[in-house]
């Protein structure tokens, strides 16, 4: 039933492609090989009313031992900063209020441009017609204090940072060919905590990659009880063609990987309900979004506590300050009372 295929590169010249809407015997292919494509145009999701996220980047050149995005995404590729703040623009007059940033190794951002992600930062921290950016997952390495910094003091970014660890063990780390140890991993989260303790600080984490024995599995816990964070993201290891580690030995069964899982799970639960407990009686600023939850919609603070409040016509897309109050059975805040601080936003075009 396919008509046309396109690569990497070609896909942002569809148009280009489309010689006629009649139906092919034949699926046409047009696609370069993707070590070879620099192209790239920043992008952003539409349908969502309260919430985009813009894509700055794509590609990646680390070459994780897991990992198969530089085989299928190519090398890190980003458009320049004047470029990138031209189609943010294009967002801040849609009825998004907040904008999260995303790309497949964003910390890279500008590097063939002689530019960087701080710079990048700074210069959207000034955009208008947008109230919030969030920043999406970032390597801790990329991740500089500086960066830290300059988000935890911004007009428009919020408190909140995904930085993904994969494991507690410096063995493990070098294994997975990442680049960085868990004491400057640990650095980035203090820093964090020291500088703005209400932050959401949420983590990634791999199970069951080979060679992982107990006693690595043990030392990733307690590396992670020891930190001051909000929630996890487990994954549990699964083969991929064409990576290194799937030319490992020591290949952990699956169940032993499922165990794991389940383990960082219900640490995951447990430091999440903490977080939140953490700001109970606090004021916050939610942005509420669309759907309709049985008389009953739901928002997000700036730092990420999920938030519920009766169903009103007036409060989808639009900013209320709540007063925390008890946080249910399913891990969300429910308010003591809260008050309407900015009605919902339109689009501009």
């Amino acid at each position: 039933g396919v008509d046309i295929v396109l690569g990497a590169n070609e896909k942002f010249n569809i148009l280009d492609h489309l010689t006629s809407l009649e139906k092919k015997e034949k699926a046409e292919t047009h696609f370069s090989e993707i070590k070879n494509v620099k192209e790239f145009i920043p992008g952003y999701s539409a349908g969502d009313r309260t919430r985009t996220f813009f894509k700055v980047q794509d590609g990646c050149d680390y070459f994780c031992s897991f990992c198969t995005i530089p085989l299928a995404r190519g090398r890190s590729r980003s458009a320049t900063i004047a470029e990138t703040m031209e189609k943010a623009k294009e967002v801040a007059q849609t009825s998004s209020r907040e904008i999260v940033l995303t790309g497949v190794n964003i910390g890279d951002f500008g590097t063939a441009n002689n530019e960087n992600f701080f710079e990048l930062v700074k210069q959207l921290d000034t955009l208008e017609g947008i109230d919030r950016l969030r920043i999406s997952s970032i390597e801790p390495n990329l991740l500089s204090n500086e960066i830290i910094d300059f988000v935890l003091q911004a007009d428009k970014f919020v408190p909140h940072f995904h930085i993904p660890l994969q494991s507690g063990s410096d063995e493990m780390l070098q294994s997975m060919r990442r680049r960085y140890d868990t004491a400057l991993y640990r650095d980035r989260i203090e820093h964090i905590k020291k500088r703005a303790p209400n932050t959401c600080i949420g983590i990634d984490v791999i199970v069951g990659f080979p060679g992982e024995t107990e006693a690595h599995f043990i030392q990733t816990v307690e590396f992670l009880k020891s930190l001051d964070f909000s929630y996890l993201h487990v994954f549990t290891y699964s083969e991929r063609a064409n990576t290194t580690a799937i030319r490992k030995e020591d290949v952990i069964p699956m169940q032993i990987r499922q165990e794991r899982n389940k383990v960082l799970t219900q640490l995951s639960n447990r430091k999440k309900r903490a977080f939140y407990e953490e700001q109970v009686n606090k004021e916050a600023l939610v942005l509420v979004e669309d759907e309709n939850h049985d008389g009953f919609l739901h928002g997000f603070t700036e730092n990420y506590v999920k938030v519920k409040l009766p169903y009103s016509p007036n409060l989808p897309n639009a900013l209320v300050w709540v007063e925390n109050g008890n946080v249910n059975a399913d891990t969300v805040m429910e308010p003591k009372g809260f008050k309407l601080v900015s009605a919902p936003k339109l689009a501009l075009a």
